[in-house]
């Protein structure tokens, strides 16, 4: 057999060792590479991957401040929160949301409203993660139901939240406003950090005026979640900060008499304390639920409140613009002797109208045969428009301007009422730039009575008639009245900025003080037997503003016009007379009548402040004392 067929063992096992030699070094090099890996992972980057780790299955939830609650200055609760459990839904967890919707409607009834908005809540704008409701106030049963298919529903979540709740809903929805989902565009300008766990914001009135004060600051906890992301137990929380509770002026049971005495008629009634500029109240009716707009009002509920004739919605108060008719005649009073234009004794002679020119148009006088002859005391006690027509056309538009901007007409007036209108303060510039036309005399003369162009809220009438109670001197109308935390209430306030009106003979505002108690006491006061039997003297003013306007010659029969367009009946006036504790504006919508209509509104209004309220507030003031 020849040599090389034999096998070299010595050569077989010299690449057999080299062999191993070769694999044990790689394979103690892998091992090494893998030691190194895991040193890196287990020691280098240890806290990184903690952290990963830890995302998976700790998360950070934003929890929502509780809402500051609002009084009133009695410590009567005019807003608090409840309680309500809601069905939402994470839409990131949410595997299937066709699907996970279908079933839900099988659980729960869903309205075809509440779907249509959770769809548009779905396509809006929002925080990544966030919460979506899609049914509040669940029963018991649903809250069952939705408890034994839970397995089924990732992403759905039984949610309890604190929602905000009005008590008294219809009688203070204008004066306190609402809150509402927050929405796309409030999404863009509020701080996303403080409100990353809030779904509610002022939407109107102190609601939305002191949204920073009573929304408080947003807490947080990490929670621990499985793999379907439900919480399992809360690791570490940070509580929020309350937001701060609130007391306005406004007293609830002068809100409420002012509600019950326009008894469903449209109108208005404001009050205001003439010491502080506070609102003791602001009426509008009719009013409507603002429960109705936290959580989302339906379509058809909405458009029940919208297409309403009586308005329910639109707040009279404030943003109804009407002539003030003969209620500015005090302030005119007060224009008229400081500038010179007339005298506490000139007299006049009355026929009943009024004309600039002997052959030119006529303006007449409410009392078609006139008064005969009157002074201004007179002139404002039976409300004689002759009077004061040749009064405005002395002053002009200019001096008259001045003067009523003095007392707040043309502008908001206000430091914390939200949505408050300016009215129309009507000048020489004004008629040029909206009717490019110049002011003709015969525009001072409608100025004259209130009328014309000129319009005014029930807020300025009553702010106006409280700078007359004070004499000149300005307290702004207000809301608040204190803050029950570390904030002062001049804090929080926007700074006042109207000065008291300076006259050339302070006892100017004595005599138109005067005068308007003649409107309730005098022997032809127009509003006496509104004054009669009283137990103090008060001050007050009629008027009567038109609807439509009236041929020359035309007389005006109130049973032959429509109800809708019948006059509006006015009232101003402060009690006491000589040291007045409230003042009030009223208007009846087509009330006719300002001394037979709004004038015993406002004495009823005036009865229960003096001679009730306030001597209950007194007795429990002093009974506080006793007790500190």
């Amino acid at each position: 057999m020849p040599w090389g067929e034999f096998k070299d063992t010595v050569a077989e096992r010299r690449l057999f060792q080299r062999r191993t030699v070769v694999m044990l070094v790689l394979v103690f090099v892998m091992l090494g590479l893998l030691v190194a890996r895991m040193y890196q992972l287990q020691v280098v980057e240890h806290d990184v991957y903690t952290t990963l780790s830890d995302k998976n299955r700790v998360q950070v939830q934003s929890v929502s401040p509780p809402r500051g609650l609002i009084y009133d200055r009695n410590g009567e609760l005019l807003a608090e929160n409840r309680p309500v459990f809601s069905v939402t839904l994470v839409p990131e967890r949410v595997g299937n949301m066709d699907e996970t919707l279908a079933k839900l409607q099988q659980l729960l009834e869903v309205s075809e409203e509440d779907m249509e908005r959770f769809q548009r809540r779905l396509e809006e704008r929002r925080r990544p993660f966030q919460e979506l409701p899609l049914r509040y106030d669940l029963t018991e049963q649903e809250i069952a139901r939705l408890a034994v298919h839970r397995h089924e529903l990732p992403g759905v979540e039984v949610a309890a939240e604190l929602v905000r709740y009005y008590p008294h809903s219809e009688l203070t929805a204008h004066a306190l406003g609402y809150v509402g989902r927050i929405n796309r565009q409030e999404l863009q300008r509020i701080d996303p950090v403080n409100y990353a766990g809030t779904n509610y914001i002022g939407k109107s009135g102190v609601e939305r005026f002191y949204e920073e004060l009573l929304h408080g600051e947003v807490g947080y906890q990490h929670v621990e979640t499985n793999a379907r992301g439900r919480t399992l137990r809360v690791l570490e929380r940070q509580n929020p900060v309350p937001g701060e509770n609130i007391e306005l002026h406004m007293d609830l049971r002068l809100q409420r008499l002012a509600h019950k005495l326009l008894d469903g008629r449209r109108g208005a009634i404001v009050a205001i304390e003439p010491s502080t500029g506070g609102l003791l109240a602001l009426a509008s009716v009719p009013g409507f639920d603002a429960n109705l707009f936290v959580t989302g009002i339906g379509v058809d509920a909405y458009r029940e409140l919208r297409d309403s004739l009586d308005k329910p919605l639109f707040n009279r108060a404030l943003r109804g613009q009407y002539p003030p008719g003969s209620t500015i005649k005090p302030m005119l009073a007060v224009a008229g002797l400081d500038s010179g234009a007339t005298t506490r004794d000139k007299t006049i002679w009355d026929p009943g109208y009024f004309q600039l020119k002997n052959s030119g148009r006529r303006w007449r006088d409410w009392k078609r045969s006139g008064h005969g002859w009157v002074d201004l005391k007179d002139s404002v006690a039976q409300s004689c428009d002759i009077y004061f027509y040749e009064m405005a056309t002395e002053m002009g538009v200019d001096t008259m301007h001045h003067y009523l901007s003095q007392f707040g007409f043309g502008e908001d007036a206000t430091l914390d009422v939200s949505g408050a209108m300016s009215g129309l303060l009507p000048s020489r510039d004004w008629k040029r730039a909206v009717h490019s036309q110049p002011w003709y005399p015969g525009d001072s003369v409608n100025m004259g009575i209130g009328q014309g162009f000129m319009l005014a809220t029930p807020l300025q009438l009553a702010t106006a008639t409280s700078v007359l109670a004070n004499r000149g001197n300005w307290a702004e109308p207000r809301l608040l009245k204190s803050v029950q935390g570390d904030r002062s209430v001049d804090e929080v306030l926007p700074e006042a900025t109207h000065q008291s009106i300076s006259l050339k003979d302070p006892d100017t505002w004595a005599f138109a003080a005067d005068a308007m108690a003649e409107v309730m006491h005098g022997a032809k006061g127009t509003a006496r037997r509104v004054g009669r039997n009283a137990a103090y003297r008060m001050a007050g003013k009629t008027g009567t503003a038109q609807v439509f306007s009236l041929a020359e010659d035309e007389e005006y029969d109130e049973e032959e016009v429509r109800e809708r367009l019948r006059d509006h009946a006015l009232f101003v006036g402060f009690a006491p007379l000589d040291n007045p504790q409230i003042a009030v504006a009223v208007i009846v919508e087509n009330g006719g009548s300002g001394s037979g209509t709004a004038a015993p509104v406002a004495r009823a209004m005036f009865d229960a402040w003096i001679l009730e309220y306030s001597q209950q507030e007194s007795l429990a003031a002093l009974g506080q004392e006793t007790n500190n």
